[in-house]
């Protein structure tokens, strides 16, 4: 079963819908296989159509197979050419993945009560968070891309050497691997600054003996990969250590633990318990998330979720421990969850000292 096809299930015969339209640039790409097309008109029964504007027009008729794809001239209303198909289909029902209030207004107004909207994220939702075995492919790519920046940090990082420097060197590495892009702004943030979470990274000089955090993610063919190390430019001190090693385990702790069927509240619990026990107040954010073609998808993985983990989701596994004016400690690393045990899609070295 395709995912075109896979979504009329859920949305058709399950929700009895009369056409879903697809806006969401990620969930186009998901179902068509580019990035350029505008929108997709998926009815109960027919043709699915991808619309695109000229800028994107080839591009889309070339990657998008097996779909119908017709061109929107330059402000030509999209209303305009559904109304038509609405009719043709005897759409009365129609759900849409998202929508603005902009977009609900022209929507409502084009179709003049032909059908009634329905906003319905979730049920792509559903597909995308399982990832079928292609996107496992891409996906271990993308880790493999990002544990060769990972291993690069750890050449690079110096005192003297700028957090901005570190940060070219692991880019520039995981293009040369074949890396598309970055799916976030890298992070190395060092000395106090590693006690930011999200400290991106700046043209501080990395002081001898601070702790850096290095948290990047490549992208591979649209998808996406995560992965978070600290180290110590020069020889750890035993404070940093401790610290560590509170870290590591935890990180596996509730590494042995991510399977399917297991609550991710329970996981994160199991993370955030075995910080507590060494005297450290746990990290203030959640364990993981879901990674796929966006950085931050579900699954999510907190003391507050409601998810269950099942057999092809992609999480991470990221506790940390952060200490104000001192430094910060993050472990990171992509993990696809199976019915048995988990497998890292990041891989690399666990060591606090960064390479002399």
């Amino acid at each position: 079963m395709d995912r075109v096809d896979a979504l009329r299930e859920l949305a058709f015969e399950e929700k009895g819908f009369g056409a879903f339209l697809v806006g969401n640039e990620k969930n186009l790409l998901y179902l068509t296989g580019t990035p350029g097309a505008f929108c997709l008109l998926i009815p109960r029964k027919g043709e699915s159509t991808v619309y695109a504007y000229g800028v994107n027009y080839e591009q889309t008729k070339a990657e998008a197979r097996g779909f119908k794809v017709e061109l929107l001239k330059a402000g030509e209303k999209l209303t305009e050419r559904l109304a038509p198909m609405f009719k043709a289909f005897k759409i009365e029902k129609l759900v849409i993945d998202t929508l603005s209030y902009d977009y609900y207004r022209l929507l409502t107004k084009g179709l003049r009560g032909n059908a009634r909207l329905k906003v319905e994220g979730g049920l792509i939702w559903k597909l995308r968070k399982v990832k079928d075995e292609k996107e496992l492919q891409l996906m271990r790519k993308a880790g493999k891309i990002t544990s060769v920046g990972m291993q690069t940090a750890y050449k690079t990082i110096k005192p003297g050497v700028t957090e901005i420097a570190v940060a070219a060197e692991i880019e520039y590495a995981m293009r040369k691997e074949g890396g598309w892009g970055t799916g976030f702004d890298t992070i190395v943030a060092s000395g106090i600054r590693s006690a930011y979470p999200h400290g991106g990274c700046a043209n501080r000089k990395i002081g001898k003996g601070d702790l850096v955090v290095v948290d990047i993610g490549a992208i591979y063919e649209h998808y996406c990969s995560d992965m978070t190390r600290t180290m110590v430019a020069g020889n750890p001190s035993e404070r940093q250590e401790r610290m560590y090693e509170t870290v590591n385990t935890a990180q596996e702790k509730a590494y042995q633990a991510i399977k399917a069927k297991a609550k991710a509240k329970d996981i994160d619990q199991v993370a955030r318990k075995t910080i507590q026990d060494a005297g450290y107040v746990p990290y203030d954010h959640g364990l993981g998330h879901g990674v796929g073609l966006e950085i931050h998808e579900p699954p999510k993985l907190s003391a507050t979720s409601k998810d269950r983990l099942v057999a092809g989701n992609v999480v991470t596994n990221e506790p940390g421990i952060y200490i104000p004016n001192f430094g910060g400690i993050r472990i990171e690393d992509t993990v696809l969850v199976q019915e048995g045990k988990a497998e890292k899609l990041t891989k690399g070295p666990y060591t606090l000292e960064a390479e002399e």
